[in-house]
């Protein structure tokens, strides 16, 4: 199943996508996409409607960040070998753990605004994983039991910001550095997180390519890893790494973001997103 939210910023309403593509109003049936809608009893009485049973949305409306009252957004840096050695850094012996700002988060094609001072603006494509029920100290066993799916996520980063200490955050946490979207895929639909095919094109030229199978820390290793240090929240978001192709990393000389450049990025089922530089 297939959830987003749609709208104006701060006016978004709950729909799904059927099977045919076209996105169904979720309005009558709840009140928004709220964490407490991620719990599986309430997922299921939403798979379990005809979508064609739904109004159906005009086309063309903006899509919202997919989930609402969304608490943390945890990040996982270096969580593939290749990417570690592009960026000149470590392979890490554990997760490497940090997070966004909240109101970092934005819809999955709105612009990219870069701040004040921004010089080196990057990209990272992304899996996402939403937490659907609370988790606290919990096996690796058990850890996908606490998810409720997937999606796209775009880690925008600040290279000048993010070097300028140990602490990543200030270069990762900016306005409009957390594109999220399209759709929440829940988990019934991902059978295997860990064999996804990730991209990134910027300008029409393909940056990144890699694949899930690669990771370092597998999705259910980072959430059983995570919870150890934090209870993690229905709507909480952990983005787990990015593959290779950095404009950091590029040879012979980086590259970067400039105003006007657009970026395209998806993973296998959970569709894509499409933001320009502001």
């Amino acid at each position: 199943m297939k959830l987003c939210r749609y709208g104006e910023p701060g006016e978004e309403r709950p729909a799904l996508i059927d099977e045919s593509g076209v996105l169904r109003s979720l309005a009558g049936v709840i009140g928004d996409l709220s964490p407490k809608v991620l719990a599986p009893a309430r997922l299921a009485s939403l798979a379990a409607i005809d979508p064609q049973s739904l109004p159906r949305v005009d086309h063309g409306q903006r899509l919202g960040v997919p989930v609402a009252g969304i608490g943390k957004y945890i990040c996982i840096g270096l969580n593939y070998r290749d990417h570690a050695e592009e960026a000149g850094l470590s392979v890490p012996d554990e997760p490497i753990v940090f997070l966004k700002a909240i109101t970092a988060l934005s819809g999955p094609n709105d612009p990219i605004l870069p701040p004040a001072g921004a010089s080196r603006l990057d990209w990272e494509a992304e899996l996402a994983v939403i937490i659907g029920t609370r988790a606290k100290t919990i096996e690796l066993s058990a850890a996908l039991d606490h998810v409720a799916g997937y999606c796209v996520a775009n880690d925008v980063s600040e290279r000048a910001f993010q070097m300028q200490s140990s602490q990543w955050d200030k270069g990762k946490g900016c306005d409009t550095f957390g594109p999220l979207g399209p759709w929440l895929v829940t988990k019934d639909d991902v059978p295997d997180p860990q064999n996804l095919e990730i991209w990134l094109d910027v300008n029409g030229r393909r940056m990144q390519r890699g694949n899930t199978r690669t990771m370092i820390f597998s999705v259910a290793e980072i959430v059983a890893y995570v919870s150890r240090y934090m209870t993690l929240m229905p709507g909480d978001v952990i983005a787990t790494g990015t593959p290779p192709g950095v404009g950091m990393g590029m040879r012979p000389e980086p590259v970067y973001l400039r105003s006007g450049d657009l970026v395209e990025l998806g993973i296998e089922g959970l569709g894509r997103q499409r933001q320009y530089v502001a």
